[in-house]
């Protein structure tokens, strides 16, 4: 999700206007004022290796009523340099988002608690947004198949659409499991495509380094790759020419079959990408990255 992210930072940035500037205008985020479901794609996981023996299919076992206490916490940095003007540093604040995870029939349901920021005025904007909730759905194989966003009414727009951000990013690094038993050492690939401006190909490549009987440690190795060589720019505002893109990480996890989120880990995903804008022979730069870590 990184480079959508991006994306919309960059659109701002061209436009001159700065988070704050977007969020006193009354630009409002996705969702405001009622609950919004965004559908995710389809995850493809494929086994590589099976591992040693013994061998057995890793599936959620959690059951409705299922309680955990975790905390996100996401930083997101993005720099961009248009020819040969200064570096733009457009990162928002590191967000720190503890929350309650409870597995129902229909999926998980996430009450967020109290969210910190280094950024004051965001940290502000986070005193009315306690009671939010967010939603899950997950498949057998673990992968999440659907968001839902529901901040509470009384959150401010700045608050609301850091959340969003943060959701979005955890949701596309999290991970599936294969349809097939696997043990100690077992390689498999999950395969998903990110829609925005550019959609992106994104494989994982996950190795399983231990189990302790329903704990999971995993290693997680990321690539993002785009499907097209152009980026239309929204509003019709034209298109860039994708001149050059780098974009993988890697991380580990620890996952307990019996509890619906991660329970410690982190990962890290970053890299560059320059676009070329043909009407004006413009060229601009962004550097990004993006860490998500859970803890208990």
């Amino acid at each position: 999700m990184a480079l959508v992210l991006g994306f919309a930072t960059f659109g701002a940035g061209c436009a001159d206007r700065s988070p704050s500037t977007a969020d006193a205008e009354g630009l409002e985020p996705l969702g405001i004022g009622k609950e919004v479901t965004v559908p995710i794609t389809a995850a493809q996981t494929t086994l590589v290796s099976a591992g040693d023996e013994p061998r057995e299919l890793l599936r959620p076992r959690y059951t409705s009523g299922t309680a955990q206490e975790v905390t996100l916490r996401t930083d997101y940095r993005i720099q961009q340099q248009v020819n040969d003007q200064p570096v733009r540093d457009f990162s928002p604040a590191a967000l720190t988002i503890p929350m309650i995870a409870r597995a129902e029939a229909d999926g998980v349901d996430l009450t967020v608690g109290t969210v910190t920021t280094p950024d004051p005025d965001l940290n502000k904007a986070f005193l009315s947004a306690d009671g939010s909730h967010a939603g899950l759905q997950v498949s057998d194989l673990g992968a999440i198949t659907e968001l839902r966003l529901a901040p509470s009414p009384e959150t401010p727009n700045s608050a609301r659409a850091a959340l969003e951000q943060a959701f979005y990013q955890a949701v596309y690094q999290s991970i599936a499991f294969p349809d097939e038993p696997v043990g100690l050492g077992a390689v498999w690939t999950v395969h998903q495509q990110i829609t925005g401006g550019v959609t992106l190909d994104q494989i994982a490549t996950a190795t399983l380094v231990s189990r302790d009987d329903g704990r999971l440690t995993i290693d997680l190795e990321v690539s993002q790759t785009p499907t097209d060589t152009v980026w239309t720019l929204p509003n019709d505002a034209g298109a860039l020419e994708i001149e050059g893109y780098v974009m993988e990480g890697t991380g580990t996890i620890i996952v307990d079959l019996g509890l619906p989120l991660p329970v410690s880990g982190a990962i890290e995903v970053g890299g560059q990408q320059t676009y070329r804008d043909p009407r004006s022979v413009s060229t601009l730069v962004q550097t990004q990255s993006t860490r998500i870590s859970w803890t208990e």
